[in-house]
């Protein structure tokens, strides 16, 4: 079938892309959380953003399989003596399962790397659907976007050696602006979805949201892995219960337009946050955040902080006057910049050339 793989895409080009994701109530989708907590109902929100992360797979010019991703150099291995724990090794592993000899497959990404907005997650998703559209052309069942979510969960928690959550490779397969609820049944799906707003709202809502990258890559790792061994020893569970709720009450207003009410749940839920692990927000964040609570805002990190991105919302004649003062904040810092990022109502899309 691989052989059969690399003909076909001799031919053609396969091309996936998923969007990446803005974010509360994070690391409550990890098991260990949801499973202690699921008497809570625990819930994560997330909106999709259209800074998009495009995959494309041809044939490569030998047997190997040959990985290009901007921001890394091109990585070329034979199938399987690809490495998992090279920059790339998420992708390469997904190749590995797909057994794609000789297939170049590159990434594209409109976010910054290491911005904690889900990108490497919306890659390894990108990559599957497009495996998926090319086994398809082959004669082979399509998979059900369920399926790969999950795969693409378990590739990647697999390969990173770390439980990780699915709130991101959910936001990449389906787009638009949810709350994710966290089963805990062994046979059944492992989530529940709730749309909050349809395409008209979600325009709408754009208007009430501001996203910067402070300059500063984040290792969600290190935070998640403390945030981890706290729960697990018992120390902070009471924090994460309140954590549940506030994510709940957030949710609830987002649901019915009251944003006061969502702002205020934001900026409690990130100062629990804060007092478990202070670093979650780097000096030029905590001035972000401080110039939105000053004008009638929320704002927190996306994904587990500690560098990357920074997202704002508030009312929408507070906005312009929240932009220009983040605009200042962030010359200050090499690299970091307000992103251009509306909310993406379509969640992964596959085209074939």
């Amino acid at each position: 079938m691989s052989n059969r793989l690399k003909e076909l895409l001799q031919d053609c080009s396969v091309e996936a892309s998923a969007p990446c994701r803005i974010d509360m109530g994070g690391t409550l989708d990890i098991p260990v959380f949801y499973y202690a907590l699921h008497h809570l109902s625990p819930c994560t929100f997330n909106a999709a953003l259209a800074l998009r992360t495009k995959v494309t797979l041809c044939a490569n010019d030998s047997d190997a399989v040959k990985v290009s991703s901007r921001g890394f150099e091109s990585a070329e291995f034979e199938l399987d003596s690809a490495p998992f724990d090279h920059p790339l090794g998420i992708i390469f592993a997904i190749a590995v399962y797909y057994r794609a000899h000789g297939i170049h497959i590159t990434v594209e990404s409109d976010s910054p790397p290491k911005s904690a907005l889900g990108g490497s997650s919306a890659a390894a998703l990108a990559v599957i659907a497009a495996f998926d559209r090319a086994y398809q052309e082959l004669g082979e069942r399509a998979l059900p976007v369920r399926r790969s979510v999950a795969l693409a969960h378990d590739i990647e928690s697999a390969v990173l050696g770390i439980p990780c959550g699915l709130q991101d490779q959910l936001a990449a397969a389906y787009g638009g602006v949810n709350a994710w609820y966290w089963t805990v049944s062994p046979d059944g799906p492992r989530f529940e979805k709730q749309s909050l707003m349809g395409k008209k709202e979600a325009r709408e809502f754009e208007k009430r949201i501001l996203v910067a990258y402070c300059g500063i890559p984040h290792v969600s790792a290190d935070v998640n892995t403390t945030w981890m061994k706290q729960f697990v020893s018992g120390s902070t569970r009471d924090k994460w219960v309140q954590i549940a709720g506030l994510t709940a009450d957030f949710v609830d207003a987002v649901d019915k337009k009251d944003f006061p009410k969502a702002i205020e749940a934001m900026n409690k839920e990130v100062d629990l946050r804060l007092e478990m692990t202070p670093d979650v927000l780097n000096p030029i964040m905590h001035r972000l955040v401080q110039a939105a609570k000053e004008n009638a805002a929320g704002a927190r990190f996306t994904g587990a902080g500690a560098g990357g991105c920074v997202w704002a919302l508030g009312e929408e004649d507070k906005m312009e006057a929240i932009k220009d003062l983040w605009s200042k904040i962030l010359a200050d810092e090499e690299g970091a910049h307000l992103l251009d990022a509306g909310v993406d109502p379509d969640g992964v899309l596959v085209s074939q050339r």
